[in-house]
């Protein structure tokens, strides 16, 4: 499929996708992108039915224009009580430094998508323009009926295989997730090694061997960024850490002031709270940490990601269950006037990020990518 009819496919006018981006995203930050001719996209894997409704009515309230919806369709944790409970004492003396005390039985607080039949059905009633699915696929019914109400349908993809699966299951479009991406891996199978594919290899890889478009996702942060992928072969790109800095985005001020850090060339935590320190000159200014959330994610180098050293070798407990003790974490800290334990979710072009609001960083990528050599 040409780049042309991918895009019309999309009902956008632009290669430019904002990234979906759960607790982030915003319908003022979607419609943004969606009137300006990109696609604005909604993450939605931690709302459940009322709350995802009613994100869809917020944004269609803000533009007619095609957009994004975005669900997590993991397999289900299997419970491990042992692992659970391990995991909250080795969390316990950080909770005491702020006189908390980790949650007694972890929550499960996202349902997949892949076991979802109500956000099935509120989907289909609601039927937006595109839908795209992160960590996995859901099963073919899910595919079959969501294909059968004309929504087109992305899915990520960190390896060949995983593309290789989606474009076999009738996905429309792979969204190839390079290793600089911020946020979650979208890896199928975390218990397995993760190839750690950079976007170009990627992207690349993915058009080459998959008969179905691309778009590139992952470190992309300007038009020149932009107009790489496409030359890649991709029929648009992805960009997330590009918009987190837009006044539409839900990011708190905390996780503006570390991206604007990063910005800036300095660290994106504050100073040590307890020992060991949190970070330390030099660090890199993201890295990958499954501490926050129990799945790899890449994150703004803070306190939480930090804790990877005195915690070496405990296992966090299991994607979701892990995200209530690190949410929890984030409150006792929060409370105390502590930052550095949220889930300050950012790729490696942090430091390009630009603090605009959303159509007039729309514009700038698109005159960069004008100017960006053919």
């Amino acid at each position: 499929m040409e780049r042309t009819e991918a895009l019309a496919r999309l009902g956008i006018s632009h290669p430019v996708l904002q990234a979906p981006m759960a607790g982030v995203s915003t319908p003022a930050l979607a419609a943004a992108v969606s009137n300006a001719g990109g696609l604005g996209a909604l993450g939605l894997g931690a709302c459940d039915v009322q709350e995802a409704r009613a994100m869809i009515h917020a944004l269609r309230a803000r533009t007619q224009a095609p957009f994004n919806v975005n669900f997590f369709a993991h397999r289900p944790p299997v419970p491990d009580p042992a692992r659970e409970a391990a995991w909250c004492d080795a969390l316990r003396p950080y909770f005491a430094q702020f006189g908390a005390a980790p949650p007694v039985r972890l929550r499960r607080l996202y349902r997949s998508f892949a076991e979802d039949p109500q956000m099935l059905a509120m989907v289909l009633e609601e039927k937006p323009a595109v839908v795209s699915l992160h960590f996995g696929l859901p099963p073919a019914p899910v595919i079959a009926a969501l294909k059968a109400a004309g929504i087109v349908l992305l899915a990520s993809a960190t390896s060949l295989a995983e593309a290789r699966q989606i474009a076999a299951a009738g996905i429309d479009m792979i969204v190839a997730q390079g290793i600089e991406a911020g946020g979650h891996r979208g890896v199928f199978a975390p218990e397995r090694a993760d190839e750690g594919l950079g976007t170009l290899a990627l992207t690349r890889l993915c058009v080459r061997h998959c008969d179905v478009p691309v778009i590139a996702a992952g470190g992309i942060m300007d038009g020149a960024g932009i107009g790489a992928a496409l030359r890649l072969g991709a029929v648009a790109a992805q960009l997330g850490t590009a918009f987190i800095g837009c006044p539409e985005s839900a990011a708190d001020p905390a996780y503006r002031a570390a991206l604007e850090a990063v910005r800036e060339g300095g660290a994106a935590c504050e100073p040590p709270a307890f020992e060991p320190p949190a970070c330390e000159t030099g660090t890199a200014h993201t890295v990958l940490t499954d501490l926050i959330s129990g799945r790899p994610a890449r994150v703004l180098a803070n306190r939480f990601s930090d804790l990877a050293r005195p915690l070496a070798g405990q296992r966090p407990a299991a994607y979701p269950l892990a995200y209530d003790a690190g949410k929890a974490l984030h409150a006792a800290a929060s409370a105390r006037g502590v930052s550095g334990f949220g889930a300050y979710w950012a790729g490696q072009g942090a430091p390009l990020a630009r603090a605009l609001p959303a159509a007039t960083l729309v514009a700038r990528l698109l005159q960069e990518l004008r100017a960006a050599p053919a």
